[in-house]
């Protein structure tokens, strides 16, 4: 009887605090391994899948090194996709939004008017974004499929290999992501890149994150928090002044969290300052989400950190489980060495050379509250 009476009292006290004492799931939401198979550029393409011992998954595809799903639990133990993107691989080639969480570079973010000067050398490289080059060009690495060995359950590794010229680059450029899914629920990506000849290398993981699981529903309504004391102006073509400017009493002080849209109307596509100064044991930013109870929590050995907050997104495209991508319905948060590096002497220097090997680690984890 007094067990009887105990379990009653252990049941009663999972469902006040929303969980039902059954495992996570996250197979609803699982997208279809065969949507992905195909045939591009000569080379298969594939949809790999990572799970921890807490049943969060992960879903990554070899074209463009690409993250299409992340589903996770919320605060009800329901599962979310908390990531933006499509459910098979012929939409990912067809669609505009062809960086979504796919690996960019070879350097991420703005070159100013395509031009760069190394080692006494003058460089052109192909303008995709106004008058700027972005994100390594229109037919970059996140266009391209890239060479996957799954190593375990929970770890994939992508290798790309970039030839000397291509997008303008000089160097014969070798990359690797290796993609950890943590049992603490953290998705880890660890770089390395080398190359042959004196390059430029900044490359990051460019994702969409809404926390809802929805593109219905606005990620403005996210709670945002950044360890960042300064951030980098840009002018009227989105590049870089140069200066390096206080966020105290602007619009881009986010050291308190606030909602995303709290402080403007207009969106942000900024990079800003970490405090962190490369330390990953020290989180650098937070988003979470009250409705759903899903917090991410940022991690990084990057100095900056591009946070744009979707204002470009079309209101036409349309993606996994028929939602379409408005406006404001999802956050990027890309860990990086400054834009427009190659310009700006007082910025950290994006130059790769020969017998140098690049590394760049960073966690997303994942938590509820």
């Amino acid at each position: 009887m007094k067990n009887h009476i105990a379990s009653i009292i252990i049941m009663a006290a999972l469902v006040l605090c929303g969980c039902s004492g059954q495992k996570f799931s996250a197979e609803p939401l699982m997208l279809d391994p065969a949507a992905f198979v195909t045939e591009y550029e000569g080379k298969p393409v594939a949809l790999y899948t990572l799970t921890n011992k807490n049943g969060m998954v992960v879903q990554v595809t070899n074209y463009g090194a690409r993250t299409a799903s992340i589903i996770v639990p919320d605060k009800d133990n329901n599962p979310v996709d908390v990531i933006v993107g499509h459910d098979n691989i012929q939409s990912y080639l067809n669609t505009a939004s062809v960086s979504s969480a796919s690996i960019v570079g070879r350097v991420v973010n703005r070159i100013a008017y395509g031009k760069f000067t190394l080692d006494g050398v003058d460089y052109e490289l192909p303008i995709n974004s106004g008058v700027n080059h972005i994100h390594g060009g229109p037919n970059a690495m996140y266009k391209h499929v890239w060479d996957a060995e799954q190593i375990s359950d929970s770890k994939v590794k992508m290798s790309y290999f970039s030839p000397d010229g291509e997008e303008g680059y000089p160097g014969n450029f070798n990359i690797s992501v290796t993609f950890s899914l943590t049992d603490d629920n953290a998705l880890v990506l660890e770089y390395e890149a080398s190359t042959d000849a004196p390059t430029l290398c900044n490359p990051t993981f460019h994702p969409f994150f809404n926390l809802h699981g929805t593109t219905e529903k606005s990620s403005n309504s996210h709670i945002y928090w950044m360890d960042a004391d300064y951030y980098t102006p840009v002018d009227e073509n989105t590049n870089p002044t140069g200066e390096i400017a206080p966020v105290e009493g602007t619009i881009y002080d986010f050291r308190t969290a606030a909602r995303v849209d709290s402080k403007t109307d207009a969106g942000y596509d900024l990079n800003f300052v970490l405090n962190t100064k490369g330390d990953s044991s020290k989180p650098c930013a937070t988003l979470y989400e009250p409705e759903t109870g899903i917090c991410l929590t940022l991690y990084t050995d990057r100095p900056g950190l591009q946070y744009y907050s979707g204002g470009n997104m079309n209101g036409y495209e349309v993606g996994k489980r028929g939602g379409v991508f408005h406006k404001f319905s999802g956050v990027a948060l890309e860990t990086q060495f400054f834009p427009d590096a190659p310009h700006h002497d007082n910025f950290p220097s994006i130059v790769l050379r020969p017998g140098e090997k690049y590394t760049h680690f960073a966690k997303y984890q994942f938590s509820v509250k």
